[in-house]
């Protein structure tokens, strides 16, 4: 049997925290009823691949995605801290459009610059991201060896992330990912790879707005 690990990776359906404009981790959004039928529709997609486990952030969003993808073949949904946003520290939830555009500066420098040093007020910086998610992949990898599996993840940190471990580079700036909308990353063993970066046919990423 081969080694190599397939995840369908996908950002949360849409939730309350997007319609609202608020930033940062925000764990307590849940899904709006557009976003539910999104996560039956992403689940539906997922049907037939050999899925064996489903991780998902902790964020409410997140899990409910999640619960969504593992109804129809009753697996088990296991949270981790680890794949949560991007923490933007004091101005955690906030509104404030000046903020939500100093997230997407942040960000445009972390993936279009490699600038990593960069953060917003306290929180965390692209070297903090990419830490604790690269560790968590690497985690999933050695725990299922020549299997499928799905993550279910938030926009900012999955992108920053993959952009890295795949060596997509730039090329991702400009193309947030959609909601729900699965794409498979694997592991060979030796590298991360990223055979297809989903186009999400979608406005650009709102400043902000995970």
């Amino acid at each position: 049997m081969s080694d190599r690990l397939r995840i369908w990776c996908l950002r949360h359906a849409e939730s309350a925290n997007v319609i609202t404009g608020t930033a940062g981790v925000v764990p307590a959004a849940p899904l709006t009823e557009h976003g539910r039928h999104q996560a039956l529709a992403a689940a539906r997609l997922l049907a037939d691949e050999p899925i064996t486990r489903i991780y998902s952030s902790t964020a409410v969003r997140a899990r409910q995605t999640a619960e969504h993808l593992a109804a129809l073949p009753e697996l088990t949904v296991t949270a981790m801290p680890e794949l949560n946003e991007v923490g933007i520290g004091e101005h955690e939830g906030t509104n404030d459009p000046a903020v939500r555009a100093r997230t997407a500066e942040v960000l445009h420098a972390w993936i279009v610059k490699q600038d990593l040093d960069q953060r917003v007020s306290d929180g965390e910086t692209g070297h903090d991201v990419l830490a604790r998610m690269t560790a968590t992949f690497a985690t999933i990898a050695t725990a299922h060896p020549g299997e499928t599996v799905a993550v279910v993840g938030h926009v900012a940190s999955l992108t920053v992330t993959l952009a890295r471990l795949c060596a997509l580079g730039s090329k991702v700036w400009g193309t947030p990912l959609p909601h729900a909308r699965p794409f498979l990353v694997e592991w060979d063993g030796h590298a991360w790879h990223c055979p297809a970066w989903p186009d999400g046919h979608c406005a650009p990423l709102a400043p902000g707005v995970k």
